[in-house]
């Protein structure tokens, strides 16, 4: 009981409201304030607890690329359905990678038809896979933020040790600062500061965003999930363009410690180097990925096992990249609620439980009464 009264504690509706005051207050007679919020768990909280409609109509909420099935480009989607098509290949992913489309299959299709395809809950799991299973190539689909690298940098270095040679990970693994620094340069969002991210700032710390404030006198807050995490950190970043300040601070001090997670950076350390990565909607961000390193090449999925991928093509109307830019709201796509739904999803936005997409469509009726649509 004392767990749920701790989340009660920070969903208190008297509360936000207060705090909701407080941001009008200290908004009113700004101009407009552009933040961008770069965690899909954020979007997702931000759409369902209509965190927009408390706020005043100069403050202004946009989603970005927070969510890493989302920023996933389709050639590396092409390239794991070739591997779930080879005989020989058990391909270990989680859920939210299933349904995700690429040129003209999907995983969960290449399933449908025999596929040796398996979500899995933690990469440890794909190693025991492995070692059950010693007459097929494994491969793990490793994809996500600084957040679950870590642990695909544990899985890899647990084969290594048990030598479970037939265990492999194809690395799609991004970071977000490189990221940050993209859409600071885009004129085009006019963005005044970041909720930064919680989970993936748990790891990192709180060093590695300091080149916004320095740099770019952009305001960042690493703030928590809970609807009074947020508007605590929306108030933060408006008190700060109110100053005339940029600075990055912590919100979420229960658990992002400044310098992060010494032992979860050290372990990417060994495993992982930094390498250009491609962002669906971003392009080629340089230094922005992860690639396994030349002393763990026996477990790299690409190193290893051949495919020949399927010409890549999107769907000519799909607007995800525009949207993971926050360069348009998701009712403004054309196939948005229409050709596009989460039972029929084309874009990756609509498939991710972290998507803007799915969680506009999800929420949206709510949002659509109020105002401030980012």
């Amino acid at each position: 009981m004392s767990g749920v009264k701790f989340v009660e504690e920070f969903r208190d509706g008297a509360i936000a409201r207060g705090l909701a005051r407080r941001i009008a207050d200290v908004a009113r007679g700004l101009p407009e304030v552009r933040l961008m919020e770069v965690c899909g768990t954020h979007t997702m909280a931000i759409y369902r607890n209509s965190i927009r409609q408390l706020l005043p109509e100069n403050i202004v909420l946009i989603s970005g690329p927070g969510c890493p099935v989302c920023v996933t480009p389709n050639d590396y989607i092409d390239r794991a359905i070739a591997l779930a098509r080879r005989p020989d290949v058990t391909l270990c992913t989680f859920g939210d990678m299933v349904r995700v489309p690429g040129s003209s299959s999907s995983l969960e299709l290449e399933k449908s038809k025999r596929a040796d395809v398996r979500v899995v809950y933690s990469p440890l799991d794909a190693v025991d896979v492995g070692m059950q299973n010693p007459g097929r190539k494994v491969v793990f689909l490793g994809v996500g933020f600084e957040t679950t690298a870590p642990t695909v940098a544990a899985a890899i270095e647990l084969a290594a040790a048990k030598g479970v040679a037939n265990f492999f990970v194809s690395s799609a693994h991004k970071v977000m600062p490189p990221a940050l620094a993209a859409l600071t340069a885009d004129a085009r969002l006019g963005l005044k500061g970041f909720i930064l991210p919680a989970h993936v700032s748990a790891i990192i710390g709180v060093v590695p965003y300091q080149f916004l404030a320095v740099k770019h006198g952009m305001a960042g807050v690493i703030a928590g999930f809970e609807p009074l995490d947020i508007l605590q950190g929306i108030l933060m970043l408006v008190e700060q363009v109110a100053e005339g300040r940029a600075a990055i601070e912590v919100q979420y001090t229960r658990v992002v410690r400044e310098e992060g997670n010494p032992r979860a950076l050290a372990l990417l350390e060994r495993v992982f180097q930094p390498c250009d990565a491609e962002w669906r909607g971003l392009g080629i961000i340089l230094g922005s990925g992860l690639a396994v390193r030349a002393e763990y090449a026996a477990h790299h999925a690409e190193a290893n096992i051949a495919v020949e991928p399927e010409q890549t093509v999107t769907h000519p109307l799909c607007q995800c990249g525009e949207v993971l830019r926050g360069l348009i709201h998701p009712r403004e796509c054309p196939l948005f609620g229409t050709v596009c739904t989460p039972e029929t999803p084309v874009g990756a936005c609509m498939v991710s439980t972290e998507g803007t997409c799915a969680a506009c469509y999800k929420y949206g009726a709510r949002l659509e009464e109020g105002h401030n649509h980012g």
